[in-house]
């Protein structure tokens, strides 16, 4: 279970392999916990839902309909423009109720 070197010099190198270590993972957390960094991972996921999102609407929009004459059928830039308003307002809902929650 002891698993230390009894080496003075081994004992100082196992040392500090372990200060290296937990200085590693004290950057890490400051990392993690950093206020710019957090806001760039929830805009970078927000962006990405966004995207499946615009996927996911232009797959329903689809090829225009074989009874349709003028060939348009709803114009993708509006759907899109539509669910992107759509997300940018849900953001701003839940970044405003977070801000009061504080």
């Amino acid at each position: 279970m002891d698993d230390r070197p009894s080496d003075p010099e081994a004992l100082e190198r196992y040392i500090e392999r372990n200060v290296q270590e937990l200085a590693r993972t004290v950057d890490e957390i400051a990392d993690r916990t950093n206020p710019k960094n957090v806001a760039r991972r929830g805009a970078d996921r927000l962006k990405e839902e966004a995207g499946q999102v615009a996927k996911a609407v232009g797959a329903m929009i689809g090829a225009p309909a074989d009874d349709d004459p003028e060939g348009g059928g709803i114009d993708k830039r509006v759907v899109l423009a539509g669910v992107g308003a759509a997300v940018t307002v849900t953001a701003l809902v839940l970044w405003s109720r977070r801000r009061r929650r504080r």
